[in-house]
């Protein structure tokens, strides 16, 4: 089985080198049989090739079972035509990962929030208020003149009965709840055509719930009570701020797995971003990708129908827990003291222990 490994800017390469420490204590233990090829993107690659996100990297990914994806500094990239291209945009749109796929749930010991809480939030991420993905051509975001600008929202019909289903699919797995994130008061046809399309998905699963919640009372919602929700399901730009606010509650984004995942390939890769601030010093927190590489692995066991695979994740996932509830083997932004690779050695001496 075979992982691409595209470890990315700033923190990225330290946070990778940990998550492939956890992975490759887990491949003989579990017998993953798991192979790594390793490709650059973000900075490195366009010193080397000139862009951000080489066509060869893509077509390594679609070849590949699943790919390891490292935050990265789009922000700090230099223009589209100068090689500064989104690498998440391009791996999600051009490889067609459209479920951006984020569960938070509450630690004993950390995070903010009142209650139990585990949810997942089921982002599309291929459309919405992200206009660097909503043209075959030219930009969905313009200036008409200097003191006017415009960006333009995409909502699709396919796109929004294709996140309904896959957060109906989930929910049956779980709580059997999914709720409806939108804004339609306002945004009255692309948030309308939105919930339509989730309430047609919601008649072929009689068995799960639906609620629809405006999304600023969401946001009140996941923290006053966020134990009510199991999948949340949202457009492209609520889901991304639902999610680092219920991954701060749970602890910080830190602890902020997620994969994005189409049809036929899957990525993990952080919430959070590159932290270029402590690039270098063995001190950033690896749990997301850690925990992002272990939802791979548990996508490759439905994919593959692969109990190994099962097996591992979940292993993984309970040594991560168990490495987070000592305040001895946290990482410094949990008020712990161990680096960077201090941290990944003690996921994999919990992970040796369960083996």
């Amino acid at each position: 089985m075979k992982l691409l490994i595209l470890p990315g800017d700033g923190i990225g390469p330290e946070i990778t080198d940990a998550t492939l420490t956890v992975l490759r204590a887990a491949d003989p233990a579990f017998g993953l049989g798991l192979a790594f090829e390793f490709a650059d993107i973000g900075f490195a690659a366009l010193e080397k090739t000139g862009s951000t996100c080489p066509d060869a990297v893509l077509d390594a990914a679609r070849a590949a079972d699943g790919v390891i994806l490292g935050p990265i500094s789009h922000l700090d990239y230099p223009p589209r035509d100068q090689g500064g291209v989104n690498v998440s945009a391009a791996f999600r749109v051009r490889l067609d990962l459209f479920a951006n796929v984020r569960p938070a749930r509450t630690r004993p010991g950390l995070g903010s929030a009142r209650g139990d809480m585990d949810l997942v939030i089921m982002r599309e991420a291929t459309e919405g208020f992200y206009s660097d993905r909503n043209m075959v051509a030219g930009s969905g975001e313009f200036m008409p003149t200097d003191d006017v600008a415009l960006s333009l929202r995409k909502i699709t019909a396919r796109a929004c009965e294709r996140i309904a289903r896959a957060a109906f699919a989930l929910a049956r797995k779980r709580r059997r709840k999914v709720t409806a994130v939108h804004k339609a008061n306002a945004m009255i046809l692309t948030d309308g055509l939105f919930l339509r399309e989730v309430r047609k998905v919601a008649a072929d699963f009689p068995d799960v719930e639906l609620e629809e919640i405006i999304v600023d009372a969401m946001a009140a919602l996941l923290v006053r009570d966020p134990a009510r929700f199991d999948v949340v399901c949202t457009t492209n730009f609520y889901g991304d701020i639902l999610s680092d606010l219920a991954s701060e509650l749970s602890g910080g984004l830190g602890l902020g797995g997620a994969i994005n995942a189409g049809t036929d390939l899957a990525a993990a890769q952080t919430q959070h971003g590159s932290a270029p601030d402590i690039a270098g010093r063995d001190q950033a927190n690896p749990c997301s990708l850690i925990l992002s590489a272990a939802m791979l692995l548990d996508w490759l066991a439905d994919r593959h129908d692969n109990a190994a695979c099962r097996r591992a994740a979940a292993a993984i996932d309970a040594a991560v827990d168990a490495t987070l509830a000592d305040p001895g083997t946290r990482t410094a932004d949990l008020g712990g003291k161990l680096g960077t690779r201090d941290f990944a050695a003690a996921v994999v001496r919990h992970l040796s222990e369960a083996g």
